[in-house]
């Protein structure tokens, strides 16, 4: 994309704030402009909960989600191609999360929708954009929009004066105004009296202007596409003398209709500010009267009152016209947009909301797609089991020594003997008849945080006590002291350090061999001499490992500290040992039936009987 085009059919944008009806006004503009991609590529809520969460919006008469993160790091990192920052945050946090994207690699435009962000900070973002040469749009302002491409938030209004104004294709005439109310006016005025708008940008009535009238009517005079200018200024500041100037020394040829508003200033009290707080003159040459005759002077096309503004617009226009200058416009009729619900149920039409968000498969197609990979690749590429998991519960292809990892802890959680209480229940309802689903359920049901379920909370606790940077000793005794509990994945009643567990003993070569780096476990294995200290069975068992071992994955992945949490909240770990268990669990289930086994009844001199 030219330097002097911010925007495409191509651009997405990080919205940052949860504002529903922008976000869905910028897909309805998406809609009628027949873009083929959605221009909201995220959604930042820092209130969110969890590192990712997800957005229903409508795609013209469809539902599609749009992902919400709690940070915009994670939302930059993740979505590389998306170039524009809304910032719809208070006036009170624009400064910081505004920085934030005008110092990452991938965004090139910021809008700042605030009004009143503090004149220094507004004075810093500036000196920051124009060191890494990017774009401000804003502080105050309702932002900018390029017809038939991408608008910010709820620049142009509804979709209804969206199309009025033609502003689902684009136009020859490139519009900027210091006012966004206005802009909105001067959308239909340009397109009443000439082929309509290219691009419009409403800079703010902030006195500190993110990027002034004379950046964007310079882009506009370096972009062939853009036959001529209408340019909106305001009583307060001398940004449009720099127009004049522009045009006077030669940097602007094409035609400029410009008025500045507030002729009326005269009448009232010295000093009263109209609305913008750089709408205020205090000097003659801030005046809006001086300005439009200044401008008139240097060759700008200045009507005599507001009222002639679009009389000269199409005066111009014509001109232009007849010397063969505009082009022919790709006119169409935009698609209908669908009414919102509440609107279509009054006059009974109405469009469904869907129930439930699935974001891991789709089976809609000719071949199901797992995470955006088909069924059919992986099976003729013979992909793992670990692979496919790795699809379907980490939305990504995991790398080999993931997949190996997941295959390993599958093969080792598989079975431990009938007298586990897992694999004892499956057996107790096989045997009073019950089908295989009743069967497996009633083993499943077992899991907890005496069996199988220690996975999750030794992560938990190793991760909490990892990220304090606690000492081993210090986590011993918080565990016994303030928790209460015995340490999750600790101790073992009959392995011990005489006679270890084969299975861990594997899962911790395989660590060592494949991982670079291993916190949790290193200091895992600290807790475990001061505990086996104590007692030789107080040792790292299976369930620990898995699950603390599991921690030291997602930091090689390299996941988040938000990411790897919300894989603990999910009971993603206890589900490894879910999906291992339950093999075994079938396979007693299948033992039971194949030798038609009785009614179990629990022998007597295995119970005591106390009075």
């Amino acid at each position: 994309m030219e330097n002097y085009e911010l925007f495409s059919q191509e651009t997405q944008a990080i919205v940052y704030g949860f504002q529903r009806n922008a976000i869905q006004r910028m897909l309805d503009f998406d809609f009628v402009c027949k873009r083929d991609t959605p221009s909201v590529a995220a959604i930042i809520r820092p209130s969110q909960l969890g590192a990712i969460g997800y957005h229903k919006v409508f795609w013209g008469g469809k539902e599609i989600v749009i992902p919400i993160y709690r940070q915009l790091s994670l939302a930059m990192k993740n979505h590389p191609n998306a170039d524009v920052v809304v910032n719809f945050s208070s006036f009170r946090s624009a400064f910081p999360t505004s920085k934030e994207a005008l110092e990452s690699d991938t965004i090139r435009t910021v809008a700042v929708i605030a009004e009143g962000v503090p004149e220094r900070q507004s004075r810093e973002l500036i000196r920051l954009a124009n060191a890494k040469g990017k774009m401000i749009i804003g502080p105050a302002t309702v932002g900018g929009m390029k017809a038939g491409a991408f608008k910010i938030g709820n620049t142009a209004g509804t979709i209804e004066n969206i199309v009025l104004s033609k502003l689902y294709r684009p136009g020859s005439v490139g519009l900027v105004s210091k006012s966004g109310g206005m802009s909105n006016e001067l959308n239909f005025m340009i397109a009443e009296n000439s082929d309509g708008i290219y691009e419009g940008v409403a800079i703010g009535g902030d006195r500190y202007a993110g990027s002034t009238l004379i950046d964007h009517l310079l882009r506009y005079e370096a972009n062939p596409k853009i036959k001529m200018m209408v340019c909106l200024g305001e009583v307060g500041g001398t940004g449009e003398l720099e127009v004049a100037e522009a045009v006077k020394d030669g940097r602007i040829k094409k035609p400029v209709v410009m008025w500045c508003i507030g002729t009326a200033a005269k009448l009232l009290p010295s000093g009263l500010q109209f609305g913008h707080a750089g709408a205020m003159a205090g000097t003659d040459r801030e005046t809006a009267d001086f300005k439009n005759k200044y401008l008139a002077e240097a060759g700008v096309i200045v009507p005599e009152t507001y009222d002639e503004l679009g009389a000269k617009i199409k005066e111009t226009f014509e001109a232009l016209k007849a010397e063969g200058k505009i082009d022919p416009i790709d006119e169409f009729e935009p698609p209908k947009l669908p009414m919102d619900y509440a609107q279509a149920s009054r006059l009974g039409i109405v469009r469904r909301p869907t129930d439930v968000v699935c974001t891991i498969s789709d089976e809609r197609g000719d071949v199901p797609m797992f995470a955006g990979v088909g069924l059919d690749t992986i099976v003729r590429d013979n992909k793992s089991i670990g692979y496919t998991i790795g699809l379907l519960w980490f939305k990504k292809e995991l790398p080999q020594y993931a997949q190996d990892y997941i295959e390993m802890v599958v093969k080792l959680t598989a079975d431990h003997g009938p007298a586990v209480s897992g694999a004892h229940n499956a057996i107790i309802t096989a045997r009073a008849g019950r089908d295989l689903m009743s069967s497996l359920s009633s083993g499943i049901l077992t899991i907890g945080p005496r069996f199988g379920g220690a996975i999750s909370d030794a992560a938990k606790y190793i991760k909490e006590a990892v990220d304090k940077g606690m000492k081993p000793i210090d986590f011993v005794d918080y565990m016994k002291n303030a928790v209460g509990i015995n340490i999750p994945g600790i101790g073992h009643r009959i392995k011990s350090v005489q006679n270890p567990d084969v299975r861990v003993t594997l899962l911790k070569e395989f660590v060592f061999k494949h991982f670079e780096k291993h916190p949790h476990l290193d200091f895992s294995l600290e807790v475990e001499k001061i505990t086996t200290a104590k007692r030789n069975n107080l040792i790292l068992n299976v369930d620990g490992c898995i699950g603390i071992c599991f921690l030291d994955l997602l930091l090689n992945l390299g996941l988040t500290d938000d990411e790897i949490q919300d894989v603990i909240d999910s009971e993603l770990l206890n589900g490894l040992f879910v999906l291992g268990r339950s093999i075994g669990m079938m396979g007693h289930i299948f033992d039971q039936k194949r030798q038609r086994a009785a009614l179990y009844r629990q022998p007597w001199d295995e119970i005591l009987f106390a009075d």
